[in-house]
């Protein structure tokens, strides 16, 4: 597999530190491009930190993996590939959650 998993035990410090920490949550790439980057704000901000693939790629079938991130709600932002821009909004993180991100994800923001 190409892409590392990434721990990212300080994700939460960035953001809302009142809000109980989920123990990790799985991204997973099962839409037909290769996700370039992506990045997370609570919901409704727009600070969105930083890359957390940094020079990686998470290709179909692949898995980001980040410890210490709050529940709560939170908006997704990913660039794709071909350079397109998604804002995926008030996605729900919860304790061990798995989170996909698929075609219909991507093709959505396309349609706005």
């Amino acid at each position: 597999m190409r892409f590392k998993k990434l721990q990212m035990a300080l994700l939460a410090a960035a953001f809302i530190p009142s809000v109980a920490l989920a123990n990790k949550v799985v991204f997973v790439n099962k839409s037909s491009w290769d996700i370039t980057e992506i990045y997370f704000s609570s919901a409704k901000s727009k600070n969105w930190g930083e890359d957390h693939l940094e020079d990686e790629i998470l290709a179909n079938g692949e898995s980001l993996t980040l410890t210490g991130v709050s529940k709560g709600k939170w908006d997704v932002r990913v660039v794709d590939e071909d350079g397109d821009e998604c804002i995926i909004e008030d996605v729900a993180i919860n304790s061990n959650d798995k989170w996909v991100i698929e075609d219909d994800d991507l093709l959505a923001c396309q349609n706005k």
